[in-house]
């Protein structure tokens, strides 16, 4: 069984410590778990949270999956917490057009006078942005907790197992490698950068990035080139095939999660 573990616990490491969605997948504790079950958990509660709209829900939501993330899932909190900071920070800047108002004279509970016009927010506006926020990260939460803890080849066989369209399946596998193809290719030409005094100073460094910016898009095109031609040599027709071991659903898995789709439903009664 440890050997089990060791063998399949390995993911995609990128250089520079960059971690990869794949290495947690791999490294996830709950690995073994039914990746049906998982995908149909996490959709049920990305639905329910929309569905719902409720604040209370969506914060359920997001309680739980950290809980099956992190608490069961063994991965670190400051690797999750970075995670959600780029949907949150998105989220933050949009529900400001919600929470804020412009106006030439004093309104709302909350005003700032800014010279000729005042910033001013209301204490409707502000619940809704926050009920908005909360609803979003819940069901990003809800999408984490599959991508975290299910390779992306499960997560495909799943999708197959449901009868999408093979092209749409083939399409998604061939982007979700060239993001880490992307990654790849960036950390290396920092490393080398880094290696060669490219961000010295401030001014070098914006000298830096622009080259690196400029020469990432069309070395990343040779490797993905490289990768396809990698493919064609192993007789690729079209359609990716991965071996997938027999994961069979437990009751102490359909149990809870049963359970806290009830409390949901509850407690948007509750709300509602």
């Amino acid at each position: 069984m440890e050997q089990r573990k060791h063998r399949h616990g390995r993911g995609r490491r990128h250089e520079g410590a960059v971690l990869s969605i794949d290495y947690y997948a791999y490294a996830s504790a709950i690995r073994g778990w039914n990746p049906g079950f998982k995908t149909a958990f996490s959709a049920a509660c990305l639905l329910l949270c929309i569905a719902c709209d409720a604040v209370s829900v969506s914060a359920a939501v997001i309680a739980a999956m950290a809980l099956l993330t992190v608490g069961l899932g063994k991965l670190p909190l400051r690797r999750y917490l970075s995670l959600l900071s780029v949907p949150l920070l998105f989220m933050l800047l949009g529900s400001a057009a919600i929470a804020l108002g412009v106006s030439l004279r004093p309104a709302g509970q909350f005003c700032l006078h800014l010279g000729f016009f005042y910033l001013y927010a209301t204490e409707e506006s502000l619940c809704q942005a926050l009920a908005l926020i909360l609803k979003a990260m819940g069901a990003v939460s809800a999408m984490y907790m599959l991508t975290l803890s299910t390779p992306a080849g499960e997560i495909i066989h799943v999708l197959r197992s449901l009868r999408v369209p093979g092209l749409i399946l083939e399409l998604m596998n061939m982007i979700y490698r060239y993001i880490f193809i992307l990654m790849d290719t960036q950390c290396r030409m920092r490393s080398a950068a880094a290696a060669r005094l490219g961000y010295c100073d401030y001014r070098t460094s914006l000298s830096t990035f622009g080259k690196t910016a400029a020469n990432l898009l069309v070395v990343s095109l040779k490797r993905g080139t490289a990768y396809y031609q990698a493919l064609a040599s192993r007789c690729y027709s079209g359609e990716l095939r991965f071996l997938t071991e027999e994961k069979p659903v437990r009751a102490a898995q359909i149990v809870p999660a049963a359970l806290f789709l009830t409390f949901l439903t509850i407690l948007w009664r509750i709300a509602g």
